[in-house]
């Protein structure tokens, strides 16, 4: 069978000959524009997975076109899901509720997104046969445990080392109800024993840290049995087993994480103004909005309006001096937790010192990406400290860069390579940026979107 991307050649693969680095010698010129983004790259793999389980077909608009995606629904027709793709949506004939059909042995490859396969894991503790599961190398590098201890309660078996990919998983006939206390914050952890809760007969309890909210909110939309009692520090959630799920059609909104990249690119720039339309400003995905208000950062959020759950509106960015120096509180780590790369740039320019605490949850992203924030911060001549989980950073208000700085070896992760285009464009200096071909996990348009404002990259 070939593969989504194969037939409908969503994700265009690199000329062997093209090299795969990005040289930037200046900093952005100032700009007025607006600009749309991509759909929202969490909503887009949970809505193919829920709409694979419905009964009847689900359609999706601005589905995000990204390799996550692309495997997320690669995946799904191994599994036997008819998908379709066209210029404006995308169409998904659900196979119900334990319906999947495949051969036996069967691979999943979830290549670098963690999203997929925990959650995908989730729908599989029913799985009639055993199916691997496998990702790239920075996949592969990843925890499984949080996920594997949770749905073992459930009947499943796993087989694998150290609870890291590959991973081989064993549904049962029998998936039995749990009680799971997710500690981490981690909404994907969360996600997948939700999703494998639905198929069981009798009622799951989940007390969870924090995170975001994408899945309960498509939960509630499509009216499944889910009660949430909203404590201070954690969620209690509770799910009923059903035997059907509605089919579910979605306008998936822009991409708050791909969002922020143009957000912190305006605030740093001289005499530029951006604004950006509908965009999801989700609750639960707001941490670095209210960051850069802490830093004394006005961000004027517009035609607000609630769509299906989730919070729809239009963001006006300025160029903004006199960024405060911020000791961040921690109850916004989970918020922003893709986003604080970017943070760190806003601190970097700074009137004074900032700190970042309890930042372990970055370390198991797709690269140590707490270590790479420090790391491009002292490429920058940007003084850091960075002790454990705890960053301390020295802000420079008069920052600029002449020198030439090379990043490389980040495990392909595309917010590290972004991130770096950002403070290229945003500071100055000549800079050499390897594996730009990462961004397709997550963002494939992001230069495309950059040369909207006015460069010819």
């Amino acid at each position: 069978m070939l593969t989504l991307e194969t037939r409908l050649k969503l994700v265009k693969k690199p000329k062997l000959k093209m090299k795969n680095v990005l040289k930037i010698n200046h900093a952005i010129k100032p700009y007025k524009k607006n600009i749309e983004i991509e759909g929202d790259k969490s909503l887009s793999i949970r809505w193919a997975l829920i709409a694979s389980q419905a009964s009847g077909k689900s359609i999706a608009y601005n589905l995000l076109k990204s390799e996550d995606v692309i495997n997320t629904l690669n995946c799904l027709i191994r599994l036997g899901v008819k998908v379709k793709i066209f210029k404006n949506r995308c169409e998904i004939i659900g196979v119900g509720l334990n319906g999947y059909k495949y051969k036996k042995n069967l691979t999943l490859n979830c290549g670098n997104s963690g999203t997929l396969a925990r959650l995908i894991s989730g729908l599989l503790v029913h799985s009639k046969s055993k199916i691997k599961i496998i990702g790239d190398k920075s996949l592969s590098k990843r925890d499984f445990k949080r996920i594997i201890e949770p749905l073992e309660k459930f009947g499943a078996k796993f087989k694998g080392k150290f609870g890291k990919l590959p991973i081989t998983i064993e549904g049962t006939n029998n998936a039995v109800p749990i009680n799971y206390y997710e500690k981490k914050g981690s909404a994907q952890c969360k996600s997948s024993v939700m999703l494998a809760a639905l198929n069981t007969k009798g009622r799951t309890f989940i007390k969870a840290k924090k995170s975001r909210n994408h899945t309960e909110l498509l939960f509630q939309h499509l009216k499944l049995p889910i009660k949430i009692r909203t404590k201070k520090n954690h969620d209690m959630i509770e799910i009923n087993g059903v035997k059907t799920v509605k089919s579910i059609n979605y306008q998936i909104p822009a991409d708050i994480s791909s969002s922020s990249f143009f957000i912190v690119l305006t605030i740093l720039s001289k005499e530029s103004e951006l604004v950006i339309k509908k965009v999801n400003i989700n609750s639960s995905r707001m941490g670095i909005l209210k960051i850069l208000k802490l830093m004394n950062i006005k961000i004027i959020i517009k035609n607000r309006k609630n769509y299906k759950g989730e919070i729809i509106a239009d963001l006006y960015i300025k160029s903004q001096k006199n960024i405060l120096p911020i000791n961040c509180p921690t109850k916004f780590n989970s918020e922003s937790i893709d986003e604080f790369l970017l943070i760190f740039l806003v601190a970097a320019k700074a009137k004074g010192v900032s700190y970042f605490k309890n930042l372990s949850e970055l370390n198991e992203k797709e690269s140590p990406r707490l270590n790479w924030g420090s790391k491009i911060l002292k490429k920058m001549g940007v003084k850091n400290v960075l002790k454990g989980s705890t960053l301390k950073i020295y802000g420079n208000p008069n920052l600029k860069i002449s020198k030439k700085i090379v990043i490389k070896n980040f495990l392909n992760d595309h917010r590290v390579f972004m991130t770096s285009v950002i403070a290229a464009l945003s500071f100055g200096g000549a800079w050499e940026i390897y594996d730009k071909n990462s961004i397709n996990t997550s963002f494939p348009t992001f230069l495309k979107k950059l040369n909207q404002l006015g460069l010819k990259i």
